[in-house]
């Protein structure tokens, strides 16, 4: 068993076991390896083998350490000139966006992805530009892109929408290796004719060939993105000083207008939008004030013809008094031992009495001398206290009345832009609220000196149409 044992440890793998028993018989016997001491012990590894590999481990751990501070000192290398690129980009266009030069994700194309640009109108009566920035992506499958919405008022130039898209864009490298901000071009299609005509003629029509008599001024539809048919002519570049509502004006007469981005060929088309997109929050809040005043004219209406059939009582009043007076004058002087020698001294006094303190009647109220300011005060009074009565508030009257009124002057001027005509009829619903609106700007003047003339020319313009 021993001799086996000894065998196993002092044969090496990969040896015959009958090469070893040719060894083992040219060396001691087993019986003499027996009977040495120490025999069968298990000794420690050689010092110098043990040397040997604890040195390899060691370099293998020296060599994974230089590698991974190597991996280390190239990552904060790559950081550090990512820094100073971002930093240098920032010197030289501050208004960048943090990322703005990273390129887009490649992701699956979306169906319901915007892929054109709309211009709409908020509340505050601004304007604001949705613009789909896919011109920036070279991936053709992509168009599932955020759209970048801003805000500008029709009165601001072009050149400050442009300065806002810009900020939105990276810079570009030029042929002289030198990174610049791209140009922003604002374009809008112009007729081909300087005469809006029809889409089929006559035969006549065709034959006849225009003349300069004919006129050269174009027309506006005001339909915009609402238009029909097919848009004829080409697109003109529009200077960056123009105002946006002018351009915006001008555009209406296509469906779009073009935003063009140096560097890119495909431009952005954007819808432009109609008369109806223009003042849909102002007609929106003309029908509401509207709805308010309609139903205050109504307590409104009641208090008034309350009050006026009072003032006609007191006037009648006053008339019944006169006659009566008349009665009993005639009375004393031709029926009585009075005479007309009595009763003349006393109608005169009496009359010039009622002069008198008619007069200081009107001092002291600060009023016209005439039957109509003694009446409009009768009758003003008497509103007034049913005016409390009935819970109807004369301020917030006043209010919703100079609001619907400054309401609809914007959007006449909405309307005078677009060449259109605008029905006030359809947004105020109640004809008691268009006269509401006209009886005050009749009875107001604006403070610019405009003639009494036009104000009635510009409140009858409802009942016109």
């Amino acid at each position: 068993m021993r001799h086996s044992v000894v065998t196993r440890r002092l044969c090496p793998r990969g040896i015959s076991h009958g090469y070893f028993q040719s060894f083992k018989s040219r060396t001691c016997p087993t019986s003499q390896l027996a009977s040495r001491p120490g025999f069968g012990r298990t000794y420690a590894p050689h010092p110098i083998l043990v040397f040997s590999r604890s040195a390899s481990k060691v370099s293998y751990e020296q060599k994974a350490k230089e590698l991974n501070q190597q991996g280390v000192d190239e990552a904060l290398s790559d950081f550090d000139e990512a820094i100073a690129e971002q930093k240098d980009k920032q010197s030289r266009a501050p208004w960048h966006r943090q990322g703005a030069d990273v390129p887009p994700v490649r992701r699956q194309r979306s169906a319901g992805a915007m892929t054109k640009g709309k211009l709409l109108t908020t509340p505050s009566r601004l304007l604001k530009l949705v613009v789909p920035l896919t011109t920036s992506d070279h991936n053709t499958d992509r168009k599932d892109v955020a759209p970048l919405a801003l805000l500008v008022h029709p009165q601001q130039p072009l050149s400050y929408l442009e300065r806002l898209i810009q900020s939105e864009l990276p810079s570009i490298t030029t042929e002289k290796g030198e990174n610049r901000v791209p140009a922003v071009v604002f374009r809008a299609k112009e007729a081909k004719n300087d005469e809006i005509k029809p889409d089929k003629q006559t035969p006549e029509e065709q034959d006849k060939k225009p003349s300069l008599g004919d006129g050269s001024v174009q027309s506006y539809s005001g339909q915009g993105r609402e238009g029909s048919g097919q848009d004829e002519g080409e697109f003109v570049k529009w200077s960056a000083s123009t105002e946006i509502g002018d351009f915006i004006r001008d555009a209406a007469r296509a469906k779009e207008f073009e935003i063009q981005i140096e560097g890119f060929t495909d431009a952005i088309k954007v819808g432009v939008p109609s008369f109806n997109d223009r003042t849909f929050y102002l007609r929106q809040k003309l029908r509401k004030t509207s709805r308010q005043i309609s139903d205050m004219a109504v307590i409104k209406k009641e208090c008034d013809e309350a009050a006026h059939k009072a003032g006609q009582r007191i006037a009648m009043s006053g008339c019944g008094l006169l006659i009566g007076y008349w009665y009993v004058v005639y009375r004393l002087t031709f029926e009585t031992d009075y005479g007309w020698d009595t009763m003349e001294p006393v109608t005169y006094l009496v009359g010039l009495s009622g002069i008198i303190g008619g007069y200081m009647w009107f001092l002291y109220h600060n009023r016209e001398v005439s039957y109509r300011s003694a009446m409009n005060l009768t009758i003003s009074r008497r509103q007034s206290k049913l005016y409390e009565v009935k819970g109807f508030d004369l301020q917030k009257w006043e209010g919703l009345i100079e609001e619907g009124n400054a309401i609809r002057k914007e959007i006449k001027a909405v309307a005078t832009e677009y060449d259109v005509e605008w029905n006030e009829r359809e947004d105020e619903k109640d004809p008691a609220v268009t006269k509401a609106l006209r009886d005050d700007r009749k009875a107001s003047k604006d403070d610019d000196g405009q003639s009494k003339e036009e104000d009635d020319k510009d409140g009858d313009d409802g009942d016109k149409k």
